[in-house]
């Protein structure tokens, strides 16, 4: 033994053994029918890539229904991105570098997700009627990320979890949100309308029998035209909103020539 140095002896005295609090003798998920399909092969990759579109597409179908900027293509684009960073990052782990950090890639996917999800969020409105839209389809696309990880490290189970919990949250939630929870709602309306027959003055007061009060509006036709174009953004609390009740309640008014939920 080498002049200085010490050796100290594990305590004794600990409730419960140094290695099995620290290193787990058994893994719950190694064994099963599964288990071929967590090493690295061509039948684990091709599963693993389909694994990530089946969750990626269960996500971005409830998001694409709703016109959300992110939708279908772009959640199962990031789900098979992020399995594909852990599966690189294993084949490093396995092939190249065996000391390396198996999830050093994976938190880059999770710190990058930031960028594109930023991307989605946006501010519609002014002054009172400002509104900020998105924030759940970029809290799905960086949820859709972490089901990568979940795939590409080969952790099934967890992935398939994670994504019936997230439909549960983002479809059936949303409804339950809408009803009970959300204080107010807006629409976004363009109009078409011919001011010889009806001035907007009626297509206002119409709005108001609703409930609804006119929070930004924006004039789209150009002074030649005989009919007038409108970007309307409209507001209303307490009350559950359905676009096709109040777009059919404008089409009823005199002189409107098309309306469209924008």
């Amino acid at each position: 033994m080498r002049q200085g140095m010490t050796l100290c002896a594990a305590p004794t005295n600990l409730p419960f053994p140094i290695k099995e609090a620290i290193m787990p003798t058994t893994l719950a998920f190694s064994g099963g029918p599964l288990a071929p399909l967590r090493d690295l092969n061509m039948y684990s990759v091709l599963f693993r890539f389909a694994l990530a579109t089946l969750c990626g597409s269960v996500i971005g179908l409830e998001r694409g229904k709703r016109n959300h900027a992110a939708g279908l293509r772009t959640h199962i684009v990031v789900c098979i991105g992020a399995a594909a960073a852990m599966l690189v990052n294993q084949y490093i782990t396995i092939y190249l570098a065996p000391g390396a950090d198996p999830a050093r890639m994976g938190a880059q996917v999770i710190s990058g997700i930031g960028f594109l999800g930023a991307g989605t969020i946006m501010i519609t409105g002014h002054h009172r009627g400002q509104q900020i839209k998105g924030l759940t389809t970029a809290a799905g696309l960086w949820a859709s990320a972490c089901m990568g990880l979940f795939v590409g490290i080969g952790f099934y189970e967890g992935a398939v979890v994670m994504c019936a919990f997230l439909f549960a949250v983002i479809a059936v939630l949303n409804q339950l949100d809408a009803r009970y929870l959300k204080s107010s709602a807006s629409l976004r309306l363009y109009l078409e309308y011919s001011p010889s027959i009806a001035p907007f003055s009626a297509i206002l007061r119409a709005l108001r029998s609703k409930g609804w009060h006119l929070t930004h509006i924006e004039y789209l036709s150009h002074e030649a035209c005989n009919d007038a174009a409108v970007l309307l953004e409209i507001q209303r609390s307490h009350r559950p909103v359905e676009p096709e009740d109040t777009e059919e309640m404008l089409r009823c008014v005199e002189g409107v020539l098309f309306v469209e939920d924008v």
